[in-house]
């Protein structure tokens, strides 16, 4: 009969052999037990899958080359520059809003970078991890230029046209209700239908994201003719998300997106990087890689935001590259700016 506590004492070295065992020693790899988290299949696969819209200027879009460019793309550039030194080691997957969910609960892609809106339901019974914000936003209502409409009230008795699997529709019904005005709700699975519905004129009004509404309007056939109303019905926090669950994955996608931040705030981009390169600030050692190496505690390379701005850019030149005063969107800023510009992003310390 083998007695308690030598139970107790095997039962510990099967679990340290298995664990030790576990620790994978690939470039890169974590020396968490959790070898087989999602960081781990993404360095085997040697690219990053990247949900996104596909359809979205400014944010995410294909041309007709099969270039992809915009703000959800590039956050996906970083996260391959930071893991693999190449911001092309992406594969990307053009995603619906009512698919892209199940897209990452079932592992086909690594991340969700598709203008998405952090909520609470999302987070805890879609079970779904969020980055750090990358672009504030909120929902509104475009209409026709000449169609007397001015606020939400005038949609008396007139319909609306949304995509149904976002938060828009839910926003919508609310602002309404509050306002006791009853509408007629068009909604559409698919949000080009929604937008083909407004401008064949089957609804009076299109609702979505502002800074959709200003993308949307940029490749209709007569941009002016369209306006889009003052009022803000909703606070819409768009990030990147990953799978709950995986805390190391999810601390590598939220450090990315936290060095684009805070490597602006340091005044480092990708033109002034190598000056950087011999600096004394400890503050700049430790975000460089130089000191500490806090990359590998995430299991990543010590100078991976380096990596991030040398390929990418702060967030101001990725901003400002997708949807910038050289852009056709020219999206001011806004809320968008830093903490220490009057807006809303901020970086935890890198320490």
């Amino acid at each position: 009969m083998i007695k308690p506590f030598s139970l107790l004492c095997a039962s510990l070295l099967c679990a340290s052999v298995l664990a030790s065992c576990s620790n994978s020693s690939q470039p890169g790899a974590s020396n968490s037990t959790n070898a087989e988290g999602r960081l781990l299949k993404v360095l085997n696969q040697k690219k990053v899958r990247c949900g996104i819209s596909g359809e979205l200027p400014g944010f995410s879009f294909v041309d007709d080359q099969g270039n992809y460019s915009g703000l959800d793309v590039d956050i996906c550039r970083a996260i391959a520059a930071a893991l693999f030194d190449d911001p092309n080691a992406v594969e990307y997957r053009p995603l619906n809003a009512k698919e892209r969910f199940t897209a990452v609960q079932t592992g086909e892609v690594d991340v969700l970078s598709r203008n998405t809106t952090w909520t609470l339901e999302r987070d805890s019974s879609v079970r779904m991890a969020f980055a750090p914000v990358v672009f504030y936003d909120g929902q509104g209502i475009m209409v026709k230029a000449n169609s007397g409409i001015k606020t939400l009230k005038d949609f008396q008795n007139r319909a609306i046209c949304t995509q149904t699997g976002t938060t828009n529709e839910k926003n919508l019904a609310d602002q309404m209700r509050k306002l006791k005005v009853a509408y007629k709700s068009v909604v559409y699975d698919d949000i080009n239908a929604a937008y083909a519905a407004y401008i064949e004129g089957r609804c009076d009004g299109v609702t979505s994201d502002r800074s959709q509404l200003v993308s949307r309007r940029t490749s209709l056939p007569d941009p002016e003719s369209h306006t889009i109303l003052d009022e803000v019905m909703s606070k819409e926090p768009l990030a990147p998300a990953v799978v709950d669950g995986d805390s190391q994955w999810v601390d590598v996608v939220r450090w990315v997106v936290n060095a684009t931040i805070e490597a602006e705030e340091l005044g480092i981009e990708q033109g002034n990087l190598a000056s950087f390169a011999n600096s004394d600030d400890p503050v700049i050692q430790r975000f460089l890689g130089k000191k500490d190496e806090l990359g590998k505690s995430l299991g990543l390379s010590p100078d991976f935001a380096a990596r991030v701005v040398k390929h990418v850019g702060n967030y101001g030149e990725i901003y400002n590259r997708n949807l910038g005063p050289k852009t056709g969107l020219n999206l001011p800023r806004g809320q968008n700016q830093l903490w220490t510009q009057g807006g809303l992003l901020y970086s935890p310390p890198f320490r």
